[in-house]
């Protein structure tokens, strides 16, 4: 079961990887990073996604037809710019979980569906903690 730095680094593997990180959606701040930030600082990057990611998850709009439970009613996000893609997947934590992944992935190399399936497994897998 990888760390928050293998996780990461596992991540930059994929295809099209261009920066990796863990971010706290409370907070913004994020717990680990790796590869580019899109803006060229990780800070505010996780806390621009964290915004987002916030939205997403307390929002009702997300949850309508949901059971209502500790997670979020979210399990991942894709923002497709013109550049590249933003796929971010909560991570579920046996804690009070408040993290996701966050993955930018460049539009012409990456590969999305595959990256959305490698996200799932490695926050199945990422241990915190």
């Amino acid at each position: 079961m990888p760390g928050i730095d293998e996780c990461l680094l596992e991540a930059m593997a994929l295809p099209g990887a261009r920066g990796a990180s863990l971010v706290d959606w409370t907070s913004g701040l994020a717990l680990g990073t790796a590869g580019d930030s899109p803006v060229g600082d990780h800070e505010t990057t996780a806390a621009e996604t964290a915004e987002l990611a916030r939205a997403a998850a307390e929002f009702d709009s997300f949850a309508a037809g949901e059971d209502p439970g500790d997670e979020p009613p979210v399990e991942d996000l894709i923002v497709t710019t013109r550049a590249g893609y933003h796929v971010l997947r909560f991570v579920e934590t046996s804690f009070d979980s408040s993290v996701f992944l966050h993955l930018w992935l460049d539009r012409d190399t990456g590969n999305l569906a595959l990256a959305r399936m490698r996200l799932r497994d490695l926050a199945e897998r990422l241990v915190l903690g």
